[in-house]
Formats: structure tokens, sequence, C-alpha cells
């Protein structure tokens, strides 16, 4: 993990990220950063932020300083001679008679540099102008070409949404918009209504792009072959945001009516007509893709119920005490002998641990303790012991001339399968 800050030096400008060097930096306060053209003055828009090594493009560059009095005073001086300087290249632009519009000018934090944003439909020779300004300014002189996209994010201004420009604002790098995203979204092809201020097609266009790819996927294609509730018909018109298709009927082609996607079955989708040899099913059954109307919900009237739960809220409602207990409107009826009993017979059997019903069983049948199955080491009266060891087993009714023997555990068999266990006995 390494921590970083971000810094940014223009407004609406890409961010950059640096070394803090251990210091601790607070968003919106002016820093001084060390940039492949040398010193600069920049705006950190994010304090101090471990990332991933991963993660970074490039070795980071450090934070010289935090920015002090003098260096807000330094660039200050620095933007008034920015606009003088920008007035001298106009003049010496027309008087070379070249053909390129300046857009901005940019003078270094050291004072030792001059940056000049120029736009123009093809290459230009400007290497007598350079040597011009050089020797009027008396600095180092810079020019660079630079798209109408960049143009229009350095100037700035109000879209056709009434809002400032998008790329002036908050993005840090340009997508690549396409025709095809206007056409997806269903919107005029008129360049002067889809094209922003700088001629190119808006940058908003993307926005909603993923989404309308959804929804697309979710609606039959125009000129579809579909079946309806009311019969089979062709798409005319398809509303993606509401997802909704008209649909010319064949049994009425001059009277489209509208159904939600999904009450139609596609049958052809994409312009197609007709299957040959289809057959429209009988209306019953496309009356079945028709979207069941929900339910209307209605409050219910607790007053005058014959529930219990009912009558207690109304009584809680009413400010008085519900009442469970007796015979009446909201209450029980009280419980029999019987049931109390069997009540208290689950209560003593949950303490003691034995299973539920077991006394309610014995109450019920009071002969079947005689025939209890015996507990532990209980055994019955007419088991008795006798010699050779071991314990006997009663004689099974039926059984002949077969006599009760003595009967003995058996031994686990060892892996080897049937020999003698080492060291046993044989009994």
């Amino acid at each position: 993990m390494v921590e970083i800050i971000s810094v940014r030096f223009k407004e609406g400008g890409k961010h950059y990220y640096f070394n803090p060097n251990g210091e601790q930096f607070q968003p919106g306060e002016g820093v001084i950063v060390e940039t492949s053209r040398g010193t600069e003055y920049g705006e950190c828009t994010q304090g101090n932020t471990p990332i991933d090594e991963m993660e970074l493009t490039a070795p980071l560059r450090p934070v010289l300083r935090r920015a002090t009095p003098e260096d807000l005073q330094t660039r200050e001086k620095n933007k008034e001679r920015e606009k003088k300087a920008f007035q001298i290249c106009q003049q010496k632009i027309l008087e070379h008679g070249l053909e390129m519009k300046l857009v901005d000018a940019e003078w270094s934090f050291e004072g030792n540099k001059v940056l000049f944003f120029f736009t123009a439909e093809g290459r230009v020779d400007f290497r007598a102008l350079v040597k011009d300004l050089a020797g009027t300014i008396h600095a180092r002189i810079e020019l660079r070409q630079i798209g109408v996209r960049d143009e229009a994010k350095m100037l700035g201004g109000l879209g056709i949404c009434g809002r400032p420009f998008c790329c002036a604002q908050f993005l840090d790098e340009f997508q690549p918009v396409s025709i095809k995203m206007a056409k997806t979204q269903n919107l005029s092809l008129n360049p002067t209504k889809i094209s922003g201020t700088c001629g190119r097609l808006m940058c908003c266009l993307k926005y909603e792009q993923e989404a309308y790819e959804d929804l697309v996927k979710r609606s039959p294609k125009q000129e579809s072959f579909v079946e309806t509730p009311d019969g089979a018909g062709t798409v005319s018109s398809v509303n993606l945001l509401r997802q909704t298709v008209q649909v010319r009927l064949d049994s009425a082609p001059e009277s489209p009516k509208t159904y939600q996607n999904c009450e139609l079955h596609v049958v052809r989708n994409g312009k197609g007509k007709r299957p040959e040899g289809y057959v429209e099913p009988p209306l019953e059954e496309l009356a079945k893709l028709r979207k069941p109307a929900e339910p209307e919900t209605q409050t219910p009237d607790l007053k005058g119920s014959a529930s219990p739960l009912a009558a207690a809220l109304e009584a809680v409602f009413n400010g008085e005490t519900p009442r469970y207990d007796g015979v009446g409107e909201g209450g029980r009826e009280p419980r029999s002998e019987g049931q109390k009993s069997r009540s208290r017979n689950r209560s003593r059997n949950r303490r003691s641990g034995r299973p539920q019903g077991e006394e309610s069983a014995q109450a019920q049948n009071p002969g079947r303790e005689q025939f209890r199955k015996p507990r532990g080491g209980e055994r019955p009266k007419d088991n008795r012991e006798r010699p050779g060891g071991g314990e006997s087993r009663p004689s099974r009714e039926g059984s002949g001339e077969r006599k009760n023997r003595p009967y003995r555990r058996r031994r686990p068999r060892s892996g080897g399968g049937g020999g003698k266990p080492q060291g046993g006995a044989e009994g």
C-alpha cells in the first residue's frame, strides 16, 4: 500500500497522484509539486489515501511543500502576465497571417516558460512566430495544437440544457460517443440537436447508453410479428422508456393498439412478414397473455369483525383493555378441566425432561405400566443367572425343544478377517 494525494492544476482538469512525503493534506489546500514541466502550483482535491501499488501507472512525484501566501501572490502575478502574453500572441498571429485560433496562454509557476494552446484545421508552420514571440516576451515559448473538445473544456460555457459544460465541470477524460447511441435512444439524427457547442456529439449521450441497451433487449424490434391478447399483428412503434409497443392487428390494421411488453409473444423478431403456415391460436389462449389487473387494496373494517385479533385491536384503539379469558366479543371460551389437566401434565414433563404426552397415555391406559420396557440395568423377574457365565434370555413361545442358553456379546472382528485377537482367551 502507498499513501497518495490527488492534485488538480485547473478547474475541471484531470487529477494526478503525488507522494505526500509523510505530511497530512486536506482537500482545498494549495501545494507546490514537481511535474514534468517543472515546479507547479496545484490544489489538493483528495487528502492522504492509501492505495494499492498496482493502481499506479507511473512513479509518484513528490510534493515539495505546502503553498504559502507568497506562492499565492506569485500565482496571481502569473495570471496577469498570461493576459498580456495572450494579447501579444494574438497580434503576432495576425501579422504573420497564420490560419490558427489562439485558445489560451499558460505561464509556468517559475516564470520562465509560456505555453500557448491553439486550434487549426491542418498543420501550421509557426517557426517564425515562435522566434518573434521569444524576442518580445523574453521567455521560453511553446505552442501546442488541441482539438475542438479540449477548446470547449478550456473556455467553458452553457450547453443546450442550460447547465455548464460537463467537460468543464467534472469530466476528467473524454469518452467516445457514436451516432449509434443516438439511434439506440430514438433521438433525432439532426446534427444541430445532438451536437454540443464544440460541434461534436454531446458527451451526455454516453450517460444513459447502458440503460437503453438493457431496455432494447427486453423489447421487440419494430416490424416484428407478435401475438397479443386481441390477436396477431405487427409492431408499428416501440417506446423503450414506458416498455410499451403499438401493434397493428391483422383484424383491424387501421387502429393500432398499445400493449405492454409482458403481454406480447414474439413469433418473428425484426422486419419479417407473417410466417408461412402460421395458424393463429384461438382468442381464449391469447387472452391469457393479458396482464392481470392488480387487486385494489382495501382497508379492513375492524368494527363488528368476528376475529378475536380485530376485536382486540379495536379495544386498544378505543383506549380499553382487551380481554381474552372470558366469553364475549374478542374473548376466548374458558378451558375445560381436561384441557387444564393436560396442560399441567405437559408442563410437568417439560420440567422433568420426559417426552410430552407420556402422562396422558398412562392415564388413558392404566394397564400399560406392567408391560413397560425396563430402564437401565433393570431386568424382568423371570430372568435368572445360569452357570457358565452370562445371563439367560427368556424362551420364546413355540420354540419347541430349544432351551435357554447363555449368550455372550460378540467380539469385534480384527482387520485380518476372522483371526483371534492377540492375548484373548477362548470363551
